[in-house]
């Protein structure tokens, strides 16, 4: 039997220039890549129209040069394959997983209020409060006004007729979650309520364009901060429903700050670009990292 060549990825999003954080996930890819002979691609993940910007991704091409990193090329662009996700989610669609929503952030909000006045109100893990729901109850006619109407749209996951559909899952986890959590992890999608999957001005979301992605450049093992820990089980969940092979996750620990806040690009956190025109050298980043130096 031949063996299976080991596919790593790393993949920024080019909404801002990398820090010390990406810097350590990147090469975390990298040397692991080389460890077992196996091959390391860079994936650009830029759906988001509103802030991706092609000087970022210039940017995200010179400072992993600068580390001395290599991969293979083309780099896959999402914003390239948008066809792929249309056509994902409309076998979804066509398996009766998905319905539109027309409600703007600000509507959503509303409607989280008056849930949360009568009791508390269940949150995803990344602390944000879970979809109501509410548009499952529009009749065909409402949703054809909305749309007639040109009401901002989204479609969301029918997360609890996805499950059903799929029934438990786990995940192979050679890193650890927050909480120490680590080789057969449980599925538990229907934290995260009723996600959405795409958009009106953008047909796929992140947690979407990922599991096809990965499935289609053959990732055999996703390397990526613990913060991501819990969307393993969307991700799952999506493979499952699409007959997608599930790569081993290892999921890492965070770099953070003196204060204890997570490095992040919202945040200005120390950024590679002014590490180099402050004479630091990418064995510095090593060490800063907390990596052993490249042999």
């Amino acid at each position: 039997m031949t063996a299976i060549c080991p596919v790593f990825r790393f993949a920024p999003s080019p909404n801002g220039y990398l820090h010390l954080g990406h810097a350590y996930s990147a090469l975390l890819n990298f040397d692991l890549a080389r460890q077992a002979g196996g091959r390391l691609l860079l994936r650009i993940e830029d759906i988001d129209i509103t802030r991706c910007r092609p000087d970022f991704e210039q940017a995200i091409y010179e400072d992993l040069e600068w580390l001395g990193m290599a991969w293979e090329t083309p780099v896959r662009r999402q914003s390239d394959h948008l066809g792929a996700y249309v056509a994902a989610s409309d076998r979804l669609a066509a398996m009766g997983l998905l319905y539109p929503s027309f409600e703007s952030r600000a509507e959503i909000a509303r409607l989280v209020a008056g849930e949360e006045a009568k009791g508390p109100w269940p949150r995803d893990p990344d602390g944000a409060p879970i979809y109501p729901g509410t548009a499952k109850s529009l009749s065909a006619g409402e949703v054809a006004a909305l749309k007639h109407a040109g009401a901002p749209m989204a479609l969301r996951l029918d997360m609890a007729a996805a499950i059903r559909h799929v029934g438990a899952l786990t995940w192979q986890e050679r890193g650890s979650g927050p909480d120490g959590e680590t080789g057969e992890v449980a599925v538990h999608p229907e934290a995260w309520g009723d996600v959405i999957l795409a958009r009106k001005e953008v047909p796929t979301s992140y947690h979407l364009s990922v599991v096809i992605d990965d499935a289609l450049q053959g990732v055999t093992d996703v390397v990526r901060g613990q913060d991501l820990f819990w969307s393993t089980s969307v991700h799952r969940l999506l493979q499952a429903l699409l007959g997608l092979p599930a790569p081993v996750y290892r999921h890492h620990a965070l770099l953070r700050d003196e204060t204890g806040t997570k490095l992040a690009k919202s945040l200005a956190s120390t950024g590679l670009r002014d590490l180099r025109a402050q004479g630091v050298t990418p064995a510095d980043v090593r060490r800063l990292v907390g990596l052993s130096p490249r042999p």
